[in-house]
């Protein structure tokens, strides 16, 4: 097959992908924000954000990656035309996102006494403890957020989730300016400023996309008059069958960089600050790849309604190419400005912390180094498992993603990045060597997968 039948479909592809790549990069853009203005406070102050996020992220990891059954099943729905399965499929997905934001907020509050037993440094656990109170009780209104955008997602209607995540991210500037820093005669209240402003931009994030969806035509019979309580046990099931999967894959990848962070502040303060600034920068180039994954899920999905297996195979792996393109991109801007880059998040002119902060800017330098190695791999192994979401092929993949992450990667990490082998780099060795196998792995699962179904199309 010619190039040219794999591009012609980057400029839909890049439609569909571009506003959720944006609306991710805006829940990452929140992060960033906080790690920015935390850091102007000092190198203790960034890594407890770390700290108390490392519990976050696997919380996250869970809502996020259960809420992503719903997009395939509407995208499915959607192509059939079948109204009836798109809102019982909301309204589900709805429902058990809802308690799983609850049980993940009561899970992060309740396992607080675990940074005392982590052996994390105590300066850092002490800001950490104030600052996750209220960020864990933003898990309530994040995943709930997940369900709708999940759902705008799988009716290809990505840009109101976006319009959301650009509000939420102004009201979270504004918060953390104020409060952070105590500006314009409020409360001078450091991290936990930050938490506030998380904690506001995602309820007011939610409301957003609903009033957005609620004015729309498409989606309007959908996301009102919801019968909440009146529940289909079969439906639940369904999206419990494939969102289990799900979030089982995304915590193990975000399972093993939360390990990392662990790890870190087994080395020090600034080791965990420096992981923290490589880590969020990693993070915003990975919210590209998720964007480009979401479209292999929706496109995938819609193409697996119609039975069309051939241009499936041929429109995932155009998807595929564009997201190796990006990732060679990334990786050659973390290759040339690896030593400029950390300067974005360290205040210099601190004379107090100077010692502090050269060190946390050379650790980072060098992680951005093999952060640069595994941007192709990252990029293909999220959009890969898109495309097997897509396919609603979520139990095998999720025996890869464990594989990988722990039984390749998180071994990795464990020894070598230990103070007399590598340290930091040596963590991401193991980051790295998680990442290339699950691309690896997870694209022989979609070849395989896709050949089959040709071949019993055909025959």
């Amino acid at each position: 097959m010619k190039l040219t039948q794999y591009t012609k479909e980057f400029k839909y592809n890049w439609q569909l992908a571009a506003p959720v790549m944006l609306g991710m990069l805006g829940h990452t853009f929140v992060s960033f924000m906080d790690n920015v203005m935390v850091g102007q406070l000092g190198t203790a102050e960034l890594a407890a954000v770390s700290l108390g996020n490392s519990f976050m992220f696997i919380a996250m990891s869970i809502g996020i990656g259960f809420s992503t059954a719903i997009t395939s099943l509407i995208a499915e729905a959607d192509s059939s035309n079948d109204f009836v399965k798109a809102k019982s499929t909301f309204k589900h997905g709805l429902f058990l996102c809802t308690f799983l934001g609850v049980v993940m907020f009561l899970g992060v509050y309740f396992s607080k006494p675990l940074l005392y037993l982590m052996k994390q440094p105590v300066e850092v656990v002490k800001l950490a403890i104030p600052y996750l109170d209220l960020v864990a009780f933003s898990l309530i209104p994040l995943v709930i957020f997940q369900a709708f955008k999940q759902f705008s997602d799988g009716l290809s209607m990505t840009k109101y989730p976006m319009y959301a995540t650009v509000i939420a991210n102004l009201v979270n500037i504004l918060f953390n300016y104020l409060l952070i820093f105590g500006k314009f005669g409020f409360p001078k209240l450091g991290i936990v400023g930050a938490a506030y402003g998380t904690l506001a931009s995602r309820f007011i994030m939610v409301l957003y996309l609903w009033w957005l969806l609620a004015r729309k035509e498409r989606s309007k019979k959908i996301v009102t008059h919801i019968k909440f309580f009146v529940l289909d046990v079969l439906m639940i099931k369904k999206i419990i069958s494939l969102g289990f999967p799900s979030a089982m894959q995304m915590f193990f990848e975000v399972a093993i960089f939360t390990a990392a962070i662990w790890l870190s502040g087994l080395l020090g303060k600034n080791p965990q600050a420096a992981n923290q600034i490589a880590l969020n920068l990693s993070s915003m180039t990975f919210m590209v790849a998720t964007g480009l994954s979401v479209a292999a899920m929706v496109r995938v999905g819609n193409q697996k309604g119609l039975q069309h297996y051939k241009e499936l195979r041929r429109i995932a792996f155009s998807i595929f190419l564009l997201g190796s393109m990006f990732g060679v991109i990334f990786a050659t801007v973390f290759f040339a400005f690896h030593k400029l880059l950390p300067h974005l998040y360290i205040d210099l002119s601190d004379v107090n912390n100077y010692n502090d902060n050269i060190e946390v800017i050379k650790i980072a330098a060098n992680l951005l180094i093999a952060a640069a190695i595994f941007q192709i791999s990252d990029s293909i192994q999220v959009i890969v498992l898109g495309a097997l979401r897509g396919l609603q092929d979520v139990k095998i993949p999720t025996i890869i993603t464990f594989i990988a992450y722990w039984v390749i990667g998180f071994p990795i990490s464990y020894y070598y990045g230990k103070e007399e082998h590598y340290a930091s780099f040596g963590i991401w060795l193991g980051l790295l060597a998680g990442l290339t196998s699950a691309s690896i792995m997870l694209f022989i699962r979609f070849n395989y997968l896709t050949k089959k179904y040709i071949n019993n199309e055909t025959t």
